[in-house]
């Protein structure tokens, strides 16, 4: 091959690859209900007409682990939105105030149904501007999170999937409200979790065998609850890689077959 070749070879690939990894985190404020919130829509310069994927974040809200967890699940191939379940001047700073936090969205599911509604609303609107297309789109939540888009897809909504990594799978109307799901769902779950226990998990499985839900459920040995955190280190909560790859694994693969 000759120099002039090979040059030009090099810095195709170099341009390449610089595309390949140009990702933006783009801060976006809206408004509910007089209450103002500020997510991110991650993205790639890469591709164009791109699935969208709603992320619902763990107890903490927006943190800056969340933003590496959306940057990575967008990668080349998503339009990803981290939404704002809390608003912006509630921040917790320690386990308690999340607990505090999540626990007064817990206690209104109604408001947990309609925040996550507008942020997947945001997800559309804003995600258009940057190559999405609005036909295909999903939610994904962590711990606090996949109890919410379970919520989500209990309200009806015209996603296409909801995941749920270790996250809450019971509410005091699934029964009456299981059904209502359009979405295929995957839920994630560790099988040591002590605070999303096995009878929640049994719980969760004979009401959605009494729908035409499509749903899947995993568990994975010797996990309990935030295994994909890797910042989670205690006995009940704690980080495991192997569980935390299989998990991504398992979302990809319902993507490539609800979208490819």
């Amino acid at each position: 091959m000759k120099l002039a070749s090979i040059i030009f070879a090099s810095l195709a690939l170099a341009i390449s690859t610089f595309a390949h990894d140009v990702m933006h985190a783009k801060k976006i404020s809206y408004e509910l209900d007089g209450v103002s919130f500020e997510g991110t829509l991650v993205y790639s310069e890469h591709g164009d007409n791109k699935p969208g994927v709603l992320m619902i974040p763990n107890w903490m809200g927006p943190t800056e682990g969340s933003l590496k967890k959306a940057k990575k699940i967008a990668g080349d191939d998503y339009v990803v939105f981290m939404a704002d379940m809390y608003g912006v001047n509630l921040r917790p700073s320690n386990g308690k105030e999340a607990g505090q936090a999540a626990g007064a969205i817990r206690a209104d599911r109604p408001l947990m149904r309609a925040r996550a509604a507008k942020a997947l609303e945001v997800l559309k609107v804003e995600g258009s501007r940057v190559g999405l297309d609005k036909r295909k789109t999903a939610a994904i939540g962590f711990c606090f999170g996949g109890g919410a888009v379970l919520e989500l897809g209990r309200s009806g909504s015209k996603v296409d999937a909801v995941v749920s990594f270790h996250g809450d799978l019971i509410s005091p109307t699934l029964e009456s409200d299981a059904a209502n799901t359009t979405a295929k769902v995957l839920v994630l779950h560790g099988a040591d979790d002590p605070y999303v226990p096995q009878d929640h998990v049994q719980t969760f499985v004979s009401t959605m065998q009494d729908t035409k839900v499509d749903w899947q459920l995993i568990q994975y040995s010797d996990t309990v609850h935030s295994f994909t955190n890797p910042a989670a280190n205690s006995g009940g909560a704690k980080y495991n890689k192997t569980s935390a790859n299989r998990s991504f694994s398992a979302m990809n693969a319902l993507f490539e077959e609800i979208w490819d």
